[in-house]
């Protein structure tokens, strides 16, 4: 069984001179969950190649027991520095698609064409999409009967009380929280930093990186 993950290509922090990328808990916990299920999982980003990580999610109080097992995972470095680029990508290949978050996602998945058209097969097809944290960023400009894909949905995302706790609120092209409200869908959150994960339907949304562990596993009851 075939999952695709899909990581940004995206390294700047607007302009404040400062690196971003994916976060790396993000990537390793639902990475884990998935393959420790059986499960085959490709990785895939716009440009290919190895996607950029956050370096704040590399120091030592973002440690989780699954990024200490990605530190010491050779195979998966490996892996992970050789990304498919996303056009080289077909969809039905997979029988759903996990996006980690990270700030990198606001800039490059929420318009990349390759990821929204990636997105918009998966859900028609009743295939699972998951995004943690500012991975539904990516799903920002996605349509589904001519309107907006989470119109009318129950999603969650990195919140706004988050992104201001990092001082990144004036930083970001736009907020989650605001970005889903805009478009029509129920947003909802849990505490600041806990677990908090939304299903509706196919459509599997995860508040911040302690929600990307469950959001991969409700990814993978769909399986």
């Amino acid at each position: 069984m075939k999952v695709l993950m899909v990581l940004t290509s995206h390294d700047e922090l607007g302009d404040t001179g400062k690196k971003t990328g994916f976060w790396a808990e993000e990537f390793a916990a639902p990475y884990y969950v998935l393959k420790d299920a059986g499960v085959d999982i490709t990785l895939a980003s716009p440009n290919g190649g190895q996607p950029p990580i956050d370096p704040k999610s590399t120091e030592d109080d973002a440690q989780t027991e699954a990024t200490k097992r990605f530190n010491s995972d050779e195979e998966l470095k490996e892996k992970l520095a050789n990304t498919q680029r996303l056009e080289n990508i077909d969809p039905s290949n997979y029988k759903g698609v996990f996006y980690p978050g990270g700030h990198g996602p606001l800039w490059d998945l929420a318009v990349n064409l390759e990821s929204i058209a990636l997105i918009e097969d998966f859900y028609t097809n009743m295939k699972p999409v998951a995004l943690v944290c500012h991975a539904p960023a990516a799903l920002a400009n996605t349509r589904y009967h001519n309107e907006p894909l989470v119109r009318g949905k129950e999603v969650t995302g990195f919140a706004n009380s988050e992104e201001d706790a990092m001082g990144l609120t004036d930083v970001v092209p736009f907020l989650i929280e605001d970005k889903m409200n805009q478009l029509g869908a129920n947003y909802s959150k849990g505490e600041d930093w806990s677990s908090y994960v939304r299903v509706d339907g196919k459509l599997i949304t995860g508040q911040n990186p302690a929600s990307s562990e469950e959001a991969a596993k409700a990814l993978l009851r769909f399986l």
